[in-house]
């Protein structure tokens, strides 16, 4: 069974990766390889962060690992929140703030388009590979829905009449964002695996 890093903590998004990923890996964390401090994420681009924080693993254990960045981007908005989407209204992750400042920032706009980008970073074997997920839909004029977290009671996607924050976990994990780019992530190491 390989091991694989996965630039989180989160024990949530650990879960919803692993099932994805199935038997054939095993997950685990920077806590568990000793790496405690958080890890940076200064870049100006979703691609950016996801491998600053892939090589910044890499150079502290050596290991084979992935990273991922998300953003909500917003038509009205000229693609913002962005790349600041989890620091949107406040430098911490304050998700009430920022949907509170998102809905201010779109009021009397009648165009609500918007769409949550992931893109993860791989690190194998010394050479780097991306996976992008794409979900589109619009943001609504107040939040509905208790599941989830960040944007979800705002977020529609496209085809559904509900928020992700009205869906449960396995529903969302069907169409999310997140969910598409580790299905390909997934694709990839297998196909790979089964090369060697």
């Amino acid at each position: 069974m390989a091991e694989l890093l996965f630039a989180t903590n989160n024990a949530h998004k650990l879960a919803e990766v692993q099932a994805v990923l199935g038997d054939g890996y095993t997950l685990l964390t920077p806590r568990d390889c000793g790496v405690e401090e958080e890890i940076p994420e200064t870049q100006p681009t979703l691609e950016g962060n996801a491998s600053q924080k892939a090589h910044y693993l890499r150079e502290r254990t050596g290991r084979d690992c992935f990273a991922d960045d998300t953003g909500l981007e917003v038509e009205a908005l000229n693609g913002a929140p962005g790349v600041h989407s989890a620091r949107y209204a406040t430098d911490g992750h304050d998700f009430a703030a920022n949907n509170r400042l998102l809905l201010k920032n779109l009021e009397g706009a009648e165009n609500r388009r918007a769409r949550f980008r992931t893109v993860i970073a791989l690190l194998l074997d010394g050479e780097e590979y991306r996976f992008e997920g794409i979900v589109e839909g619009r943001i609504i004029e107040h939040e509905t829905g208790h599941e989830g977290f960040g944007y979800d009671p705002l977020f529609i996607p496209d085809g559904y009449d509900r928020t992700f924050a009205q869906m449960t976990t396995e529903e969302k994990n069907a169409v999310s964002h997140r969910a598409r780019a580790v299905r390909k992530l997934v694709e990839f190491l297998h196909g790979r695996k089964g090369l060697k």
